[in-house]
């Protein structure tokens, strides 16, 4: 971040440029650029992409803040988010949330602010930078198990759960993105432990992670990934088919939340 906001400063007065002048330009304000060359506030990749065309930068905010963005994660979680966007393959068991990978904006700012600690627009903005690796060229094959109850528990208000929820379902456009939907009905099942996921990466050990309310834990112990595997092929079978999943997704969306969904925005900064 320090030398995120060196850079910015550096290359803003090698163009002749004041920070309200090149807050005109990138359409911000300059005393959001003057909090970001103090460190004050964590720039977003919009932001980045912006200042790189003002500048004429060849994209060098836009490299560096990915960098800034990782550093804003948890440090028990950054070697896991590497980890992610190393996968080929990942599966997740979710109880309570969504996957943070499929998350709206909206929704992950409503999850992250719960306790109201630290910047929660750097927070948000480094959670949507994860979810990077689904656009790349080569994106990994994700597979997805949501309890049921993910899709009643109102976070956020009505409008986040609405847009929320139409969200997955436009998910069923990317053959590599597959969500199931482990039922009520299926009742005590492998999940009930508590969520978790599974990552295989190509020519390295694969990788069980879960978490408690205090950090994550990430292990390639074989008989934890056995162990993991097992459930999670047992949630698989239990759980509804994809088009079964999406039938329950739509029929929640219409009947709990209403089924027009609203734009869901990206801030700046």
């Amino acid at each position: 971040m320090d030398y995120y906001a060196y850079e910015l400063r550096r290359l803003r007065e090698a163009a002749g440029l004041k920070q309200a002048q090149l807050g005109e330009i990138i359409y911000c304000t300059g005393s959001l650029v003057g909090m970001i060359e103090n460190t004050k506030r964590v720039p977003t990749r919009d932001f980045s992409e912006r200042v790189d065309a003002a500048l004429g930068t060849d994209g060098h905010f836009s490299r560096l803040v990915g960098l800034v963005l990782r550093s804003v994660l948890p440090t028990w979680f950054q070697a896991y988010a590497e980890m992610e966007a190393r996968a080929a393959y990942l599966s997740t068991y979710q109880a309570q949330l969504v996957y943070g990978l499929l998350q709206t904006e909206d929704y992950a700012r409503a999850v992250l602010g719960v306790r109201g600690e630290g910047d929660l627009d750097a927070k948000v903005a480094a959670r949507m930078e994860r979810q990077r690796i689904l656009d790349r060229e080569n994106p990994p094959l994700m597979w997805v198990v949501l309890s049921e109850a993910v899709l009643h528990q109102e976070i956020g208000g009505r409008e986040v759960m609405r847009n929320q929820l139409a969200h997955l379902l436009a998910l069923q456009s990317r053959e590599w993105v597959q969500v199931q939907i482990l039922p009520f009905e299926a009742g005590a099942h492998a999940g009930l432990p508590g969520s978790f996921n599974i990552l295989r990466l190509e020519d390295e050990h694969d990788l069980v992670y879960t978490e408690d309310f205090v950090q994550g834990y990430m292990t390639a112990n074989p008989q934890a990934l056995r162990e993991g595997s097992l459930r999670y092929d047992h949630l698989q079978a239990a759980a509804l088919s994809l088009e079964k999943s999406a039938a329950l997704i739509a029929r929640v969306l219409e009947e709990r939340y209403g089924d027009h969904p609203g734009p869901v925005g990206r801030a700046v900064a």
